[in-house]
């Protein structure tokens, strides 16, 4: 089963378009890791996954088929926003009361227990705790929901590496221990290396890139070689991105299964789900495909995604 589809997705907003004819399927028990410069349209297609916001055209389903933002699909998903919206002056006590009360299932001994695991008491208010307690709290009161899927948009944008630390094993124990599918949005992309087996990579409002991220990394090869041979060899492989130096060329590309052997003088190894995020945004016409490496040019290259 799919937790996600989308088909020929499109959302604009007046003359400025966020998304582009999207397609794509993330398959449930994944931790997805989304990613995407700013402005790249990730925050909308999770709107739309949640059902803040309605396509301009395309289609939305979640959960085997649910229409986004219906009934059915809302109580199966839980959402965890980039600021983790809190009343900051209620206290953690009148949040779980809150959402117990605004939601057909919650499950109140289990939050209770976490914030007690967590050395945060329940007559504490919001605004009184550190942004790592407050982002522990959203996703306590996310999972206490018993969600199948769970959405976080940029959740750790403002925590300490401490803090992020934790957040992430709880999300890992909850997809591990509890089957929840969690698709997340995240510019630390090492940390999103350590935990996610999926991958939805996005620029400009079009989906450059999807799959299982060992499928992914195992079908790519950074070569380095000589810059008086790369025209002779470029041809070997699919290139995704280029940079030259006065006599050196280093590429990242699609071998696809071709063997890993190099011409004399060449060097190649695996990738880097940084490294080939990175690649990907920075080829022409991506949001950030004027960033190169210090003393290095970027040179053409033919893409195929």
């Amino acid at each position: 089963m799919n937790v996600i589809e989308v088909h020929n997705l499109t959302k604009h907003y007046g003359a400025s378009w966020a998304l582009r004819e999207c397609t794509l399927a993330v398959p449930e028990g994944r931790v997805t890791a989304l990613i995407g410069p700013n402005g790249a349209g990730k925050t909308t297609l999770l709107n739309l996954v949640v059902g803040l916001t309605y396509p301009s055209s395309g289609t939305v389903s979640v959960l085997g088929g649910q229409r986004a933002g219906s009934l059915a699909a809302l109580a199966g998903i839980a959402f965890v926003a980039q600021d983790a919206p809190l009343y900051k002056n209620l206290s953690a006590a009148d949040l779980l009361h809150e959402t117990r009360n605004l939601n057909r299932f919650f499950d109140q001994h289990y939050a209770e227990r976490r914030l007690e695991d967590l050395g945060l008491p329940l007559r504490r208010r919001a605004g009184e705790m550190s942004g790592g307690q407050q982002a522990q709290l959203a996703l306590t009161l996310a999972l206490a929901r018993r969600p199948r899927l769970l959405v976080l948009d940029e959740p750790m944008a403002m925590l300490d590496p401490i803090a992020r630390h934790d957040f992430m094993a709880t999300v890992m124990n909850a997809a591990r221990q509890d089957g929840v599918s969690v698709v997340l949005s995240s510019h630390v992309l090492a940390e999103l290396e350590r935990v996610a087996d999926h991958i939805v990579l996005v620029s400009r409002g079009t989906i450059l890139l999807a799959g299982m991220i060992e499928d992914i990394l195992a079908a790519h090869r950074h070569v380095v070689g000589p810059l008086s041979e790369s025209d002779r060899y470029a041809g070997q492989w699919d290139v995704v991105h280029s940079q030259s130096s006065a006599s050196e060329v280093r590429m990242l590309v699609r071998a696809d299964g071709r063997s890993d052997g190099a011409p004399p003088g060449w060097k190649v190894r695996p990738v880097t789900l940084e490294e080939l995020s990175l690649a990907y945004l920075r080829q022409p016409g991506s949001a950030t495909s004027a960033d190169t490496a210090p003393g290095w040019k970027a040179i053409p290259s033919d893409v195929t995604t």
